[in-house]
């Protein structure tokens, strides 16, 4: 926690001549740019995954009408194919995986008053009025959707209902299919509720530190922009 409070630290006195007092919240906005930069050869390789996968379903279809009347052999002959064809169904949830250390350390730090045994200075940092260890119930305690730190969140609100209301309407136009299709108990109530998913962003960033909310929402619209490049 010291070492990733130092570094914090640190990229906020590189960027203070820029952002001033809003240095640590742009240090906590680079941090994120530069996790998703590294799992970005993994988010591009997740993405000739899919396409692969893509590719596959209409042999996965021609299994479906084969075995249909015996799943578990259904489920055997998809993933022989995946396997024969050297795809994997899973490549797609590593970029995930592998940026929720980042972000549970993050919350950790600005949910902590000491680090180290020291008092915990990340806290005496703010965007605005919005202080990065507040909760947007303190927000509201303080001065009301409309105070201070208020309208800070009522701006990052706005950010990402426009972000999920964009990968909402590019998912609807371009449904990504299930691995195994209706092989896979519930994937057609998954297919229809995946669109939804990205709305659930605006509890995160209602109940989670503010330094931790702009991780989500940084992490958030890089994944819409890096999804609408990939998937193309």
């Amino acid at each position: 926690m010291s070492v990733f409070a130092s570094l914090v630290e640190h990229l906020a006195d590189l960027l203070h001549p820029l952002f001033g007092a809003a240095a640590a919240a742009a240090a906590i906005v680079l941090f994120t740019a530069l996790v998703r930069l590294l799992v970005h050869p993994l988010s591009r390789a997740a993405a000739r995954g899919q396409k692969a996968r893509t590719a596959l379903q209409p042999r996965i279809a021609e299994l479906r009408s084969k075995h249909a009347k015996d799943p578990e052999r259904l489920r055997k002959a998809v993933l022989e194919l995946h396997a024969a064809e050297e795809v994997s169904p899973l490549s797609g949830c590593l970029p995930s995986l592998l940026q929720a250390p980042a972000f549970f350390v993050l919350y950790h730090l600005f949910s902590s008053t000491s680090v180290g045994g020291e008092s915990n200075g990340l806290l005496s940092h703010r965007l605005f009025a919005a202080p990065l260890g507040d909760h947007w119930a303190d927000a509201l305690a303080e001065g009301g959707p409309v105070g201070g730190a208020g309208l800070v969140y009522l701006a990052l609100f706005t950010v990402v209902a426009v972000v999920a209301t964009f990968n909402y309407l590019r998912a609807k136009r371009t449904p990504l299919p299930v691995t195994g299709g209706q092989d896979v108990p519930g994937a057609g109530a998954l297919t229809k509720v995946m669109p939804f998913m990205s709305f659930l962003t605006l509890v995160t960033v209602a109940v989670v530190p503010l330094a931790a909310a702009l991780y989500v929402i940084t992490s958030t619209t890089w994944s819409a922009v890096e999804r609408a490049v990939l998937y193309r």
